[in-house]
């Protein structure tokens, strides 16, 4: 992970993609989001979806994976070339969660990310705040999922002083 003062607003990132399959679909419903249209395919087609498709909160959790997956990819490279990592802090909280259109079983979903603003810390100052814009796109590059995440990100430790 960078440091905080090495990122920069409009840094975008491309976490990956998933294919979203009936039967992810369904278990991801029967232990979270227990819906017809979840878990039915005859029940789907009959409500507003019209047919099968993934809990909002399947899809947001997808995110999160990719973006974990990400981040330890990145880390291991920074690592493996000698350099330096910061580290992910906690979030404080999203805002502005869109689920934009149903992801159907079939859909494949890119995910991404962009910083769209950062701030000093106040009340921390070894640590900086971010907050991304995440989004995915179904394989028809139509959005089905955005929001907005804040996060802790460790800033650059300070040089120690030399002899005076």
């Amino acid at each position: 992970m960078k440091f905080w003062e090495d990122i920069v607003v409009g840094e975008r990132d491309e976490l990956g993609r998933h294919t979203f399959t009936a039967e992810d679909i369904k278990t991801f419903a029967r232990r979270f989001d227990p819906q017809a249209f979840h878990l039915d395919e005859a029940a789907a087609a009959r409500s507003h979806f019209g047919a099968l498709c993934a809990s909002g909160w399947h899809t947001a959790s997808t995110w999160m994976r990719l973006m974990v997956e990400h981040k330890r990819r990145e880390s291991d490279a920074r690592r493996a070339r000698g350099e330096a990592n910061a580290t992910l802090g906690p979030s404080p909280g999203f805002r502005e969660l869109k689920w934009q259109k149903p992801v159907y079983a079939g859909d494949t979903i890119a995910y991404s990310t962009e910083v769209v603003e950062k701030r000093a810390s106040n009340s921390r100052p070894s640590w900086g705040l971010l907050s991304i814009r995440n989004a995915g796109v179904n394989q028809k590059g139509e959005p089905v999922i955005s929001f907005i995440s804040v996060v802790f990100v460790e800033r650059r430790p300070a040089a120690p002083l030399g002899p005076a």
